[in-house]
């Protein structure tokens, strides 16, 4: 087995995409696999904290997935930010059709959104509290 090196890791190509028919929308949408970074982020838009107050937020979490990941046949995003809410508005079908593909790629599955939930509510319970 050969060890990798700093540059060999850094200078990889390890993006990866899949094809999703959708005949709902009458072709085919491409998902691209997403960083540590991108996935990073898409995690913590699924917590919402208010003063000491936590909760787990996955209003549109499929949305701003699939946004994250849907890219045109050249690799340039079809979605931003701003399309989020128009996309989550679409037919649920293909929407999880779209969102399973999308956390197979991105090595996101339930168990880590379980876990992500779970850290987040032990987190919450081990805070002191202020009832006395």
């Amino acid at each position: 087995m050969a060890f990798l090196t700093r540059d060999a890791i850094l200078g990889a190509d390890d993006a990866a995409h899949v094809d999703v028919e959708c005949p709902e929308w009458g072709g085919t949408v491409r998902l691209r696999s997403i960083t540590g970074a991108q996935r990073d982020q898409f995690e913590q838009s699924c917590l919402l904290q208010k003063g000491k107050e936590r909760r787990v937020n996955m209003r549109g979490a499929r949305a701003r997935l699939i946004a994250l990941c849907a890219v045109d046949e050249h690799g340039g995003k079809l979605f931003g930010d701003d399309d989020v809410a128009a996309l989550g508005r679409r037919n649920a079908k293909p929407l999880d059709r779209l969102y399973d593909a999308a956390t197979k790629l991105c090595g996101l599955s339930e168990d880590d959104m379980d876990e992500l939930t779970s850290d987040f509510e032990d987190a919450a319970q081990n805070e002191p509290s202020t009832t006395g």
